[in-house]
């Protein structure tokens, strides 16, 4: 993945929030809160989890991907980048 993973992590989030159950989804398996989402949008590891949450659900992944006009190796690449 050439582009800024962090900018596809904000992107894909922006993706997953609009859903209010994917949303839950989301914030039940990282513990967040939604105020601490919101404080913690700058970490790396923050965005890695977003990135991290979609690449371990192949519907998300696949629809998510399709949405952000990038491939899901983009998005897995992306997530490893931002882990490191």
């Amino acid at each position: 993945f050439d582009g800024d993973p962090q900018t596809l992590a904000l992107n894909a989030l922006g993706w997953v929030i609009v859903d209010e159950d994917r949303a839950n989804r989301f914030l039940a398996l990282t513990g967040l809160t939604p105020d601490e989402l919101r404080t913690s949008l700058g970490y790396p590891s923050t965005l890695a989890a977003v990135l991290d949450f979609l690449s371990g659900h192949e519907p998300d992944l696949l629809a998510a991907a399709e949405a952000l006009g990038v491939s899901p190796k983009d998005i897995v690449a992306a997530s490893e980048r931002l882990s490191r």
